[in-house]
């Protein structure tokens, strides 16, 4: 069995994350916050970030946070990790067991497909603590030249580890939380697992069909509200000449869409034909009853 390890520079932050995470502290009631990974998409061999939010971060703020992200090592690498906007800068200053390390730790084992990320302060100033909302860290990776198109988690999980040096028991949760009056907080944690889902991003064409103008009137082609010999002529001329009596013609009196739509009676044609002239005719002359 593999056996993942977690590089931790400074001894006095990573005492404070166990004190604070694993040694049985006392849980902060209705306090959750919420841990979530990006989604994104890349091709084969090219680069992508996903970010690692946190949300509903209590008031109290975080003294320390400790959890992992798994991938496919096959599939993905991870370059890099990035300190977020929530990682207050002045921290590594204010903290004096950070000149050992710094209060943001994380390490990469491409092996076997594992991120560890730390975060804990000696501090006890909660100015410096996580607070807010935002962006905890950011992860830096390539797409494999020989990965499969697909979906690859990146999954959030405990880091495996001791729950104290000697303990011979594997840890098995998040650490999140605090300590107040010298006592451990143990704030609850809610986790969104990201993906890098790999391969051309298809694109589709949605093609939208217009509909013409709807009929006013049956046969009023020239739209004067009667159905006559006018409309019958009007239809006649568009036919004949288009570029003077067409729907886009130079006579004031050209046809319109919509005289088009109304003098469009014959349903043995599409579009505006002779036909349609004739059936008029014909209605006039009351040898069919409708149009």
């Amino acid at each position: 069995m593999k056996t993942k390890k977690v590089v931790v520079g400074a001894i006095a932050a990573t005492m404070l994350s166990l004190s604070v995470c694993s040694l049985a502290p006392v849980a902060a009631a209705g306090e959750t916050v919420q841990i979530s990974v990006g989604k994104t998409s890349a091709e084969v061999g090219s680069k992508f970030s996903v970010d690692v939010s946190l949300a509903d971060i209590p008031s109290s703020g975080i003294q320390a946070l400790d959890f992992a992200i798994t991938y496919d090592s096959s599939a993905l690498t991870i370059d890099s990790v990035e300190a977020g906007a929530l990682i207050n800068k002045g921290v590594d200053k204010a903290d004096l067991s950070a000149s050992l390390s710094p209060c943001f730790e994380s390490s990469i084992n491409k092996t076997e497909g594992y991120v560890s990320l730390i975060w804990s302060t000696a501090t006890d100033d909660a100015s410096y603590w996580l607070k807010g909302n935002g962006v905890y860290c950011t992860i830096n990776g390539t797409v494999a030249s020989g990965a499969k198109n697909g979906t690859y988690d990146l999954k959030i999980t405990p880091i495996e580890r001791e729950t104290f040096y000697g303990s011979k028991k594997s840890n098995a949760t998040i650490g999140c939380g605090y300590e107040s009056n010298g006592k451990p907080v143990k704030l609850d944690v809610k986790t969104s697992d990201g993906s890098v889902t790999v391969g051309k991003i298809e694109t589709t064409t949605t093609t939208i069909v217009t509909q013409g103008p709807t009929a006013t009137k049956r046969g009023d082609a020239n739209c004067d509200g009667e159905v006559d010999m006018s409309d019958i002529v009007l239809i006649m001329q568009s036919l004949a000449n288009p570029n003077k009596y067409g729907v886009n013609g130079s006579d004031a009196h050209h046809i319109t869409a919509v005289g088009e739509a109304n003098a469009d009676v014959d349903s043995s044609s599409k579009g505006v034909t002779n036909g349609d002239a004739a059936k008029i005719q014909k209605w006039l002359l009351k040898s069919i009853s409708e149009l």
